[in-house]
């Protein structure tokens, strides 16, 4: 009987020991070369927005907090001032006068420059180029400049002291811009939909009409905002025509609120308020089309 010997008996086969994976390294991502820290965003960010709420607060703490408190907090709030400049300044009148310019130099501005807008961006005509540049031109003339010779137009006509003349005005300052810009939104517009609409049956008023006016929303939104902001806002034209105190608009309402001996700085700021809110609330509810129109025609179609 043969045996095997304890020596030369083979190794019982021995199981494979498991190994852990490598745990994951505790490093932090790398910032690519273009990448800024957050702290510099943040801290400019931060101190733009500081010095820029700070005139506003400054306002209402004059408007809301009594006549000759030095407190920096407006408490007890009053509204005394808004009350005096709304009834002893007429204000409430400005204030309507303003609206009826705002609104109307809204109105011719958008008409007009859609009808100019549409003949520039359609049309080929021989001039058509140096027209360009003389409306490109007339945006570097100042609002100064116009006062005279449309304060003789005005006379002529016995227009002088009606708000007709300042909404005149208004819509010749704002027409140029108005009209390059919406052109270029109507550029945006391919062409091949009004040449279908024509084929359907319409004509080239019904097919702008049904066609190309629709998409135009956010560019005569755009061009309308700043039209009633600029006549909203501006000082000469009412100043210079206006001379009765119940046609007055309200820059030159606050205008009155200052003079060379003392400044009510609470009825001041009341009236500040007074002409900032409105546009403020208009901005706020038209600010999705706003930027979707300025997008519409900042890249030619």
């Amino acid at each position: 009987m043969i045996t095997e010997d304890a020596g030369t008996r083979a190794p019982a086969p021995t199981a494979p020991v498991a190994v852990a994976p490598p745990g994951p390294r505790s490093r932090k991502p790398r910032r690519g070369w273009d990448e800024v820290p957050r702290w510099q965003i943040y801290v400019p960010l931060s101190v733009y927005l500081l010095f820029t709420l700070i005139p506003f607060y400054w306002i209402l703490l004059f408007a809301l907090r009594p006549a000759g408190s030095t407190s920096l907090v407006p408490w007890p709030l009053t509204l005394e001032h808004f009350d005096k400049v709304w009834t002893e300044r007429s204000f409430g009148t400005y204030f309507q006068n303003s609206v009826l310019i705002g609104v109307a130099t809204l109105v011719m501005t958008t008409v007009i420059a859609l009808a100019g807008g549409y003949a520039l961006a359609r049309f080929d005509f021989r001039v058509k180029r140096g027209f360009m540049l003389g409306l490109l031109c007339s945006q570097f003339v100042p609002g100064a400049l116009l006062l005279v010779p449309l304060f003789q137009i005005f006379a002529k006509l016995q227009m002088i002291n009606s708000l007709a003349s300042v909404i005149i005005a208004e819509t010749v300052f704002q027409l140029p811009l108005s009209m390059i810009l919406i052109s270029g939104f109507i550029k945006n517009v391919p062409y091949s939909l009004e040449e279908a609409a024509w084929v359907d049956g319409c004509n080239r008023f019904n097919a702008f009409r049904i066609v190309v006016l629709p998409l135009l929303r956010p560019g005569l939104i755009a061009v309308g905002s700043f039209a009633f902001v600029h006549a909203w806002n501006h000082f000469l034209f009412a100043l210079m025509f206006l001379s009765n105190q119940d046609q007055q608009t309200l820059p030159v309402g606050l205008n009155t609120l200052m003079s060379s001996d003392s400044v009510d700085l609470g009825a001041l700021a009341a009236g500040g308020i007074i002409a900032a809110v409105p546009v403020v609330v208009v901005f706020a509810f038209i600010q999705k089309w706003l930027i979707t129109g300025f997008s519409a025609g900042a890249v030619k179609g």
